[in-house]
């Protein structure tokens, strides 16, 4: 199994269900979640910063993946942790669609990866 493929399951069986429990469960969710989902943000926006100049200095089709995660994901993620369960119900929907985003998207890479459609 190559490296995509391995990434594009990771998304699909512990990224995006753990997005979308923390968007239903909301201010339900235990405190410790709230500094898992800081933690979070800050190595994905360390990482895929790092790795959105490094592409982007190589003239990579594949900056964009890396732009996302900088400029959406990791700011939303923060603002959930920091603001605890007084976070406002939109960046629990917007961490919704997120997951939803992130399943689907990974999916679709996923089966095209193993060469089940073109």
């Amino acid at each position: 199994m190559n490296q995509h493929a391995i990434l594009a399951i990771f998304h699909l069986l512990v990224i995006a269900p753990f997005f979308f429990y923390v968007a239903v469960q909301r201010a339900a969710v235990p405190n410790m979640i709230y500094m898992i989902l800081a933690i979070l943000a800050i190595v994905i926006f360390l990482y895929h910063g790092y790795k959105m100049v490094a592409r982007w200095k190589s003239n990579s089709g594949y900056a964009w993946v890396n732009a996302i995660h900088f400029f959406a994901v990791a700011p939303l993620l923060f603002y959930i942790g920091y603001n605890n369960k007084d976070t406002p119900r939109a960046a629990y929907e917007i961490l919704a669609m997120f997951a939803f985003a992130a399943f689907g998207y990974h999916l679709y890479s996923l089966i095209k990866s193993i060469n089940m459609i073109d």
